[in-house]
């Protein structure tokens, strides 16, 4: 449920109607950049610190923070890669060597890669799994929101391989977390 307050008094309301309208045309204005289109520069480390920044401001029931970021450099990509080309195997046995090829590049096709990972159990034990992930969920929302208000593009990537044994050792994930 999503509780609302009442209009703020007449004085502030233009600037409410100010803030609600640049909300608006951000939300409205954000766009997916494709992994593969998303080049250098890196952000810098002041817009990095904005963009984790915003992702605290998430809802949050009881303050458990129940997600994490986990930046993956540059000379840790290659083994990312290889977790990619495992967990296609894991799936297609088969698979030729082009697709396991695109399955390692998929590690190198941002600036700046961060893994989402949520913790869905846990204490405390009554926040349920479904609470925290959609905190999470508006944790990401307000990063990619903050990295379209500084002209940043951005991308929200998932798929099979984030469930994957190779995906979680690699990240040495827990059973009650998630990628």
């Amino acid at each position: 449920m999503a509780g609302m307050n009442s209009r703020p008094s007449d004085t502030a309301s233009n600037g409410a109607s100010d803030a609600a309208q640049w909300a608006a045309t951000l939300i409205h204005s954000r766009r997916t950049t494709l992994p593969k289109r998303l080049q250098g520069p890196a952000p810098s480390a002041a817009e990095k610190t904005a963009i984790l920044q915003a992702a605290a401001a998430a809802p949050d029931h009881d303050q458990i923070l129940p997600w994490r970021f986990v930046e993956v450099p540059g000379h840790r990509r290659t083994d990312l890669g290889l977790a990619f080309e495992a967990a296609l195997l894991e799936r297609d046995p088969s698979a030729d060597d082009e697709a396991r090829q695109q399955a390692r590049d998929k590690a190198e096709r941002s600036p700046w890669l961060l893994l989402a990972v949520v913790r869905t159990g846990g204490e405390p034990a009554d926040i349920a799994a479904a609470e925290r992930v959609l905190s999470a969920g508006a944790a990401i929302q307000n990063m990619l929101l903050t990295a379209t208000a500084l002209g940043l593009g951005s991308s929200l990537t998932s798929g099979k391989a984030l469930q994957s044994v190779p995906l979680r050792q690699l990240f040495a994930l827990p059973p009650h977390e998630q990628a």
